[in-house]
């Protein structure tokens, strides 16, 4: 259920109407907007019912009642009355008008290969700096990731870089120790249903970047994201990283058409994965461009400075010494779709 409020509501107002909500045993959620206040009455069918049943359409403040028929209450569109969600991670922004470039190493591999790849972003333009300290495979007899050895090495780059970090959380029980480091918390596509995780981060407030899953619908990615919403965290980004289909001649089939279809289902930022739904170096930067020129609102990519001599997925890696030139293609992309490159507070 959404409530809209009148232009003319007071602070008064507003609150005597989320006390109403809340009374009943639903959970009043306050978005408030330049002109336009909108209270969501979140909860079950049943708070449903017992909110309808509180005649809010009638009060003088109150401009209008809409039930939210989506099952992602929190992710719909229809709560922000249209506005999008625009996230501020360390002064860079993301949604809206302002377009995000993460880039780094799929993996941390030592030290100096992670310094100098965030060095190579950071000039080349990045917004945030990714990287992985722990690692899920296919195959359990593959490279993990380094753990918290590779945490340290984060901090260090962020340190050396400025740039917020974006790192991947596979276990609650590393939640500590990455949210210490990270400035975004990574669920991949493996653990886009992993509600325990989900929820835990949605408690945590951290900014989440919500990979989806290999199979599933944009339906069920948004309900992951209402997993963590639903914890009072409003940080939360989704990933489009390419999905599993009959076609052989690529690893996965990037869903552009997923991009201009979550901007209407969410008010969420869409970001784009191209480097593990092609897997192959050539095809990264014509995706990129493609998710850019859609109205993405960033892109993550993986660049190291010797792809060749990767522990992983080396293949899909941009070239570090082609990055600059990559992130100004892109840039120009993303302005066809009135969108602007985020580097830091200024912007």
């Amino acid at each position: 259920m959404m409530i809209v409020m009148k232009a003319t509501a007071t602070e008064e107002d507003i609150r005597s109407v989320a006390e109403r909500i809340e009374g009943v045993g639903a959970r009043a959620d306050i978005s408030q907007g330049a002109e336009v206040t909108v209270i969501g009455a979140v909860g079950d069918l049943e708070h449903d019912q017992r909110v309808a049943e509180l005649g809010l359409e009638t009060l003088e403040s109150v401009d209008h009642v809409m039930p939210i028929l989506k099952p992602y209450r929190l992710a719909a569109a229809e709560r922000r009355h249209g506005r999008p969600t625009v996230l501020d991670i360390g002064g860079r922004r993301i949604g809206g008008e302002h377009f995000a470039l993460i880039a780094g190493p799929c993996t941390v591999e030592s030290r100096d290969q992670t310094l100098e790849a965030a060095r190579i972003v950071q000039a080349g333009g990045a917004s945030l700096f990714r990287g992985g300290a722990y690692k899920p495979r296919t195959s359990p007899y593959s490279f993990q990731g380094l753990g918290q050895e590779g945490l340290r090495m984060l901090a260090e780059a962020k340190a050396v870089s400025g740039l917020p970090v974006v790192t991947e959380l596979m276990d609650v029980r590393d939640l500590d120790a990455v949210i210490e480091v990270a400035d975004v918390v990574q669920l991949g596509a493996r653990n886009m249903q992993n509600y325990t995780l989900l929820s835990e981060v949605g408690r945590s407030g951290m900014p989440v970047l919500i990979k989806r899953g290999l199979s599933s619908t944009l339906e069920e990615l948004l309900m992951a994201a209402e997993y963590v919403l639903k914890e009072g965290n409003e940080n939360v980004m989704l990933c489009e990283r390419g999905i599993r289909t009959f076609e052989t001649a690529y690893r996965f089939t990037l869903d552009l058409m997923a991009i201009p279809v979550l901007k209407e289902l969410t008010h969420l930022p869409v970001i784009v994965d191209p480097s593990h739904a092609a897997g192959r170096r050539d095809l990264v930067e014509p995706m990129s461009l493609a998710a850019a020129a859609a109205g993405a609102d960033g892109i993550i990519v993986e660049v190291h400075p010797e792809p060749e001599e990767a522990i992983c997925d080396g293949p899909q890696a941009l070239v570090g010494e082609h990055f600059g030139a990559y992130a100004e293609r892109v840039q120009a992309a993303a302005g066809i779709a009135g969108k602007t490159l985020s580097v830091g507070a200024a912007n």
